[in-house]
């Protein structure tokens, strides 16, 4: 796994490395980095991995995004004619559910947005990017984040998905900009305050801030008393 996630990262493939080395570091977690022969994975010790997961707390979707991967490159072995196929993933799930998605009530909204979080910066950050993902009409992390100055024209945001490239107009709201004014101007192409220097790794740059965000975002659901997961989706 290690040789094809150098071999990615030397394709460009960078998102598909990443991928790869969360699905590697998980399962090492699972073994306690004691290596494994790929001819000695098993239907038990894949069953007995899913259940690890299952443990955890993790969703089937989870389990299933790393079951997914180690398939894939068992298969890639045996393509290769360096093991036999013994079919150790047969009684593990490796499908994918259909997300069911859990709206957050306006109350709530306005709870949070209500917190006055002046003391705590990282928390008031949090706050700001989850509340313009909202206004924004839930627009996803990676994609606030790749927003340019040049997408803000006429009062409307125009963008295309990176995930579909599927183009959306979105009207610039007062509430938006009332954020945006809350910091310093980005020295970047990009509009909002997430990737603020250049000549960097944008996407890890992204994803730490990312991870921060929601971290801080669970210390904000405790706060007001809200139970539904408050988290700004960053793409793997």
């Amino acid at each position: 796994m290690e040789s094809l996630i150098i071999k990615f990262k030397q394709n460009g493939k960078a998102r598909t490395s990443e991928t790869y080395t969360a699905a590697l570091n998980s399962f090492k977690k699972f073994r306690k980095d004691e290596d494994i022969m790929l001819d000695c994975l098993t239907s038990e010790i894949m069953e007995t991995y899913e259940a690890w997961h299952k443990q955890r707390g993790n969703s089937p979707n989870t389990i299933s995004f790393y079951i997914r991967i180690l398939r894939a490159v068992y298969h890639r072995a045996v393509e290769d004619d360096i093991i036999e196929n013994r079919n150790p993933f047969r009684h593990v799930y490796t499908g994918v559910d259909k997300t069911v998605k859990r709206a957050i009530p306006l109350p709530h909204i306005r709870k949070i947005k209500a917190l006055d979080l002046s003391l705590s910066p990282p928390l008031d950050y949090a706050r700001d990017m989850f509340l313009m993902s909202f206004f924004l009409r839930g627009m996803s992390f990676i994609d606030m984040a790749y927003l340019k100055k040049t997408d803000l024209k006429n009062g409307s945001i125009v963008y295309r998905r990176r995930k579909t490239g599927q183009q959306l107009t979105i009207a610039w709201a007062p509430e938006m900009q009332a954020i945006l004014d809350k910091y310093p101007d980005n020295p970047t192409q990009y509009l909002l305050p997430i990737i603020k220097t250049e000549g960097i790794n944008e996407r890890c740059a992204y994803r730490n801030i990312g991870y921060n965000i929601n971290h801080n975002l669970k210390k904000i659901a405790g706060m007001v008393g809200i139970n539904i997961p408050l988290t700004m989706y960053v793409a793997r």
